[in-house]
Formats: C-alpha cells, sequence, structure tokens
C-alpha cells in the first residue's frame, strides 16, 4: 500500500507544480529558486527526453501510454510478492513519474517541465526538468540495485 501512496504523492505533486508553472511561469522567463541553486523555467517540451520526438508527438504519446501500463502491471504483479523494498520502491518512483509525465502527454500534448541547474556548461544549463524527470531517473537506479541485491 505505501509504494501506491508514493506513486499517487509525486503524481500529485508534480501535476500541481505542473499547473502552478502554467499559470504563473512565462516562456523563457528564467527565477533563481533555492538561494540560487536552481532555476525555475517554464517550458513546453513536446516529445521525449530533451525534446526528441516532437515531430511525431502522437507516436511519443503512444509510446509513453504503453510503457506506463506496462510498468503498471510490473508494479501490480511485484506489489504482492515478498522481495526488495528498494526494487519496490524504485519501482513507484518510476511510475508516479511515468504516468505525471504521460497524463501531460494526453492532456496537454506536451510535458511541462520547469527546473533546470544554473551551471556555466551551456548545454548542462539548457536542459529542463520536472520532478517526474528526476523520480524517474531516481526510480530507474532504485530498481536496478534493487533487482540485484538480497531481499
Amino acid at each position: 500500500m505505501i509504494y501506491a501512496i508514493i506513486a499517487a504523492l509525486i503524481f500529485c505533486l508534480d501535476l500541481g507544480i505542473k499547473n502552478l508553472v502554467e499559470k504563473t511561469g512565462t516562456e523563457g522567463e528564467e527565477k533563481k529558486i533555492g538561494g540560487g541553486l536552481l532555476l525555475l523555467r517554464k517550458h513546453h517540451n513536446e516529445g521525449a527526453f530533451l525534446n526528441a520526438g516532437r515531430t511525431k508527438r502522437k507516436l511519443v504519446a503512444f509510446v509513453s501510454i504503453v510503457l506506463t501500463l506496462a510498468l503498471t502491471v510490473v508494479f501490480l504483479t511485484t506489489f504482492s510478492m515478498k522481495g526488495s523494498r528498494l526494487l519496490k520502491t524504485g519501482l513507484a518512483l518510476l511510475l508516479g513519474g511515468a504516468y505525471s509525465n504521460s497524463y501531460d502527454r494526453l492532456h496537454r500534448h506536451y510535458v511541462v517541465d520547469y527546473v533546470s541547474f544554473p551551471v556555466k556548461n551551456k548545454a548542462i544549463r539548457r536542459i529542463i526538468f520536472n520532478i517526474s524527470d528526476f523520480c524517474i531517473m531516481i526510480g530507474a537506479l532504485c530498481m536496478v540495485f534493487g533487482s540485484v541485491s538480497k531481499p
């Protein structure tokens, strides 16, 4: 049950922030937050990671939904099994992030990204994330480590 709650909290938190950014943010505007550790920037990502596939948005949305549904099946199967908490936590993080970004692709036809890092490297500074992206990355790492560790 706790793992489903984790996934739902990620979905709700990210969706709430995305809605706030959509209402109050201006595309291209940059605000320092967290004492300058992060940049708040509104961006509509019409593709996948780094806008890849933006010219094939329906395909990106379709693949996103199929992968999210497959992940849901894995989550439901794993949820009832005894085993690694790290694996289940990773699945919950991944699923919460996947649902949030897939929701955006279906309802907005783009994913709202809003945070980046104020680094000197311009290529890295250009990359804009959302909480779901971080949860997907961290969840995937947890799943890898959780699947190779002993329960």
